[in-house]
């Protein structure tokens, strides 16, 4: 029998993501950061999902996370922003405004080998990216910061790699990207494909009945019945 994608012991790994609705930003002062954080260790503590990364912006998020078991990541996410949206408008004395998020968190499979560096990398990144900071480790809001400067609790979320994080991590975060990675990156994100080698791609595409995503965009043939 072919042999099935290379995945990390315990499942793949998942690149997930979520925006605030009409791209509001829910994150407006230091206090929605950390009620936001406070429900992040909630959601742990109900659900251990093993965290390797993760990034908090003024109108979304990103996470990286290593599920031990099949169901994690919803459980985990549902909860999350479930919560969080009803913590919100009751702090924000907006309840009954509508939902918070755009809709349900977006979730991608990634290879864990340098596609998943490459993914961490762009995730820690982003403020930097964004013009917040001068340097991606100055922002407190993500586990580049947590694992330099956390305290114990803070640490206690994030879980170690299965691969090894480079030495000169933080020096390689605050490089210039490659602008082909990015490019994947975002490709995954707007098409909801894995992230990975084209082999790699190809195979979980499959197994996860995802082949919809590999294909080209743009208007489908004559007398097809695919829908984009």
């Amino acid at each position: 029998m072919p042999r099935g994608p290379r995945m990390a012991p315990g499942g793949l790994v998942y690149h997930v993501l979520n925006r605030a609705a009409g791209r509001m930003k829910m994150f407006r002062r230091e206090a929605d950061f950390a009620a936001f954080e406070r429900v992040v260790g909630q959601a742990h503590e109900r659900c251990p999902i093993r965290i390797l990364s993760f990034c908090v912006l003024s109108n979304h998020w990103h996470f990286v996370v290593w599920p031990r078991e099949d169901g994690q990541v919803t459980e985990f996410f549902r909860w999350l922003a479930h919560t969080h949206a009803m913590r919100w408008r009751v702090s924000h004395r907006t309840v009954g405004y509508g939902p918070l998020y755009q809709g349900r968190f977006k979730s991608f499979p990634v290879q864990d080998d340098e596609h998943l560096l490459k993914l961490c990398r762009y995730v820690e990144r982003n403020p930097l990216a964004a013009g917040a900071v001068g340097r991606a480790e100055q922002w407190r809001y993500g586990s580049l910061w947590i694992r330099l400067n956390g305290d114990a609790k803070q640490r206690s979320i994030l879980s170690a790699w299965p691969l090894d994080r480079p030495r000169d991590w933080t020096r390689l975060v605050n490089q210039p990207p490659n602008e082909a990675d990015v490019a994947a990156i975002r490709t995954s994100l707007e098409r909801g494909r894995p992230l990975g080698s084209a082999t790699w791609t190809q195979r979980t595409a499959q197994r996860l009945d995802l082949g919809h995503t590999l294909r080209s965009e743009g208007r489908p043939r004559t007398g097809s019945s695919d829908k984009n």
